[in-house]
């Protein structure tokens, strides 16, 4: 399980093209979101390097 801070996620929008990055590179990725806290958690296959990138690419890089 991967747990990531995204700041720049805010709206229902985001949480769709979030999970449509991971899920384009793992179909089988499982993400819930706590959307007022900017939480995504991710249950993927993919290493903690490449969610990063995905999300990074995105548009919404994690926050430290």
């Amino acid at each position: 399980m991967i747990e990531l801070v995204l700041k720049d996620m805010t709206c229902g929008h985001c949480e769709k093209r979030v999970e449509q990055a991971v899920k384009q590179a793992d179909p089988a990725a499982r993400l819930t979101f706590d959307l007022p806290k900017h939480i995504v958690r991710i249950e993927t296959a993919l290493s903690l390097s490449d969610v990063i990138a995905i999300l990074t690419e995105a548009g919404y890089p994690p926050s430290a």
